[in-house]
């Protein structure tokens, strides 16, 4: 049965075609994946299944009642919300009845024996009513999930403004997974989680018995949970009936039947220009040439596959530093509280150093504390005098109406168009995305308009927050490269082990405070 049927859907940034009478459909229970490079609207689409944004033309219906969950990891949410309030509100009445019992159950003990049958009466009741509903399934799905995102339950009576951005991001599809959607549209599920975590979420979806669409640049992911693929090509939407490696074999396959059939059609079109333009003015040949013309008018014009993106990243270098480029002593950060044991360390002269621990431990914290952007709690931290420090911070996202253009001008006013128009092709932003605004690019292009300011700034520390979220595979292999090549002091947080391990010398664990 059909969930979902999208129908030759039309969607345009300025000139840009998106999509163009694009359609699919999706079949209850169906898992499936959608992919293509940053850029070509995945996010777009899922906004589009969401009903948040709308269709230039064609139609998107969804089943009668079905109930659809969307991931937006940005979306707005009351800071000084408590996390238990936000993450199950349909459930508290639930938890506000098993604390009331709890408390019964208590006031027992010291009650007169008078009060006391009335007092287990009122208890029991409250418990049967509990049992009646299913809670304690619930209570356990709850716990289940907010241990298989890395999160611990004493993070239920944190407020909002308390969380790391990971935390938040993990609350924001803790809540999506918990609730009793017919659909999952989930964006980037694997931003902020490790390993482990992830192989949880990989386990959770696939005993899930409802449908999901899933946008990930995490291939490890895609292959583990996809049983149909939707890949976004050329502004239409192909499916491929089968897992992530068999899409693999068949989109090589079609793109090498279609570059084929590109190159023979530009060989036919160009021979046939020629014929019109040595023959369309002698007269003996000119009605063949026009018939040639009006044939050449009527054909369907082949799209060429689409190629992926070269990228030239660079973090350009000053002059070198002494020794000891970071000093810490007993250094406390944190917010009301220290988040870690006092930390005492010495970062060196061209070391490029990993800071790991779980989500929510403190990693923008510290980075956040040295550079000073926040107030530590205690102890000490020392720079050396010669330190030149460029940071890229974590998933700062531009909800503006200025353009890419604009920013790397307000950055660099100096440079000509031209000048930032070459800046920004290096890093994968072509005219139509650096002509928008920054609030309609993905969440990839915006991560590569933010390294792409990085790329004149000189520095000997280079500090980098998450770099990798968003970006596809191409966009990540030329970013490693770049941070490969440095050679200066890095200090890079990244939830990507196979990204860190491959740049850096070694890795400092952060740990809570007990």
């Amino acid at each position: 049965m059909s969930l979902l049927e999208v129908k030759d859907i039309t969607f345009s940034y300025a000139d840009k075609k998106i999509y163009l009478e694009a359609s699919m459909r999706l079949f209850a229970g169906e898992h499936a994946v959608l992919v293509g490079p940053n850029g070509c609207g995945k996010s777009t689409l899922l906004k589009m299944l969401d009903k948040s944004l709308k269709p230039d033309s064609g139609s998107i219906d969804w089943l009668p009642h079905v109930k659809v969950g969307y991931l937006d990891q940005y979306a707005k949410i009351d800071p000084s919300l408590k996390v238990k309030r936000y993450l199950y509100d349909v459930f508290l009445p639930f938890f506000e009845k098993e604390d009331e019992m709890n408390r019964l159950y208590n006031e027992v003990a010291i009650a007169p024996i008078a009060e006391q049958d009335r007092l287990l009466k009122w208890a029991s009741d409250l418990q049967e009513q509990l049992l009646d509903s299913n809670f304690y399934a619930i209570k356990s799905l709850v716990g289940n999930i907010i241990h298989g995102l890395g999160l611990t339950m004493d993070v239920l009576e944190q407020t909002i403004d308390t969380l790391s951005g990971g935390m938040r991001a993990k609350i924001i599809l803790g809540k999506l997974l918990l609730e009793e959607n017919d659909v999952l549209l989930l964006d980037e599920p694997t931003n902020f989680l490790d390993v482990k975590h992830i192989e949880w979420l990989t386990k959770f979806l696939n005993g899930y018995d409802k449908a999901f669409i899933v946008v990930s640049h995490h291939e490890g992911l895609l292959k583990d949970i996809a049983k149909t693929v939707f890949a976004v090509e050329t502004a239409k939407i192909t499916r491929y009936k089968g897992d992530f490696d068999y899409y693999l074999g068949e989109r090589d396959q079609r793109l090498a039947i279609q570059q084929k059939a590109f190159d023979n059609q530009q060989n036919y079109i160009k021979k046939t220009e020629d014929f019109i333009k040595k023959n369309i003015v002698r007269a003996s040949t000119t009605k063949r040439a026009q018939s040639r013309r009006k044939m050449l008018a009527k054909i369907e014009r082949i799209h060429e596959p689409h190629k992926s993106k070269t990228y030239h990243f660079k973090f350009p270098f000053t002059v070198p530093t002494g020794k000891k480029v970071l000093v810490t002593n007993e250094l406390e950060i944190g917010y009301s509280d220290p988040l870690l044991e006092p930390l005492s360390l010495v970062i060196r002269k061209e070391e490029k150093v990993a800071i790991t621990g779980r989500n929510g431990v403190g990693k923008s914290t510290f980075i956040k504390s040295v550079l000073e952007k926040i107030p530590t709690l205690g102890g000490s931290f020392h720079w050396i005098d010669t330190a030149q420090i460029s940071y890229f911070a974590q998933d700062m996202i531009y909800d503006t109406d200025i353009t890419a253009f604009q920013v790397i001008h307000g950055e660099y006013p100096g440079f000509t168009k031209k000048e930032v128009m070459s800046l920004l092709a290096a890093h994968g932003i072509n005219y139509d995305m650096a002509t928008r605004k920054m609030k309609s690019l993905s969440g990839g292009e915006q991560t590569k308009v933010r390294l792409a300011i990085l790329k004149h700034q000189k520095s000997n520390v280079l500090i980098l927050d998450e770099p990798t979220n968003h970006l596809d595979q191409a966009a990540k292999d030329a970013l490693m490269d770049a941070l490969i090549e440095y050679p200066g002091t890095m200090i890079l947080v990244s939830h990507e082990v196979d990204f860190y391990k491959e740049i850096c010398d070694y890795e400092i664990s952060l740990f809570e405070v007990e």
